[in-house]
């Protein structure tokens, strides 16, 4: 028998073992297969886009209710800002009372589904 078919009956009775390049490809393709697998679960989770106009329009609606009532109104500062239809309100009033109300006023306006007040008390 030659070296070249001794080499021959080597390489076909070599196995393979855990770290060789067969092992290694399985391993990689099992992780990108877990990465998209997540990623694409994370994108079903994730907010229908906002709608810019109908959000414009509920802080437009918010902010004239507030003018409506002269309580909330100068020296005291509010900010309204509206995504995918939750109203967030910023800013300072003179009393904790005020804080609520403007809460309730925002939360009236048509095509609000949730208020976050994050309006502090001055005094």
């Amino acid at each position: 028998m030659s070296t070249i078919e001794i080499d021959e009956k080597l390489r076909r009775g070599r196995r393979r073992w855990p770290g060789s390049k067969s092992s290694t490809n399985r391993l990689r393709a099992l992780v990108t297969a877990s990465i998209i697998v997540a990623a694409l679960a994370g994108c079903a989770a994730s907010p229908q886009p906002s709608d810019p106009a109908a959000d414009q329009k509920i802080t437009a609606d918010v902010e004239a209710r507030f003018r409506q009532h002269p309580e909330l109104e100068a020296p005291d500062l509010i900010d309204v800002q509206t995504i995918n239809r939750v109203v967030y309100l910023n800013g300072t009033v003179s009393a904790g009372l005020q804080r609520d109300y403007a809460e309730s006023v925002a939360s009236r306006a048509p095509g609000v589904k949730k208020v976050v007040n994050s309006i502090s008390v001055s005094k």
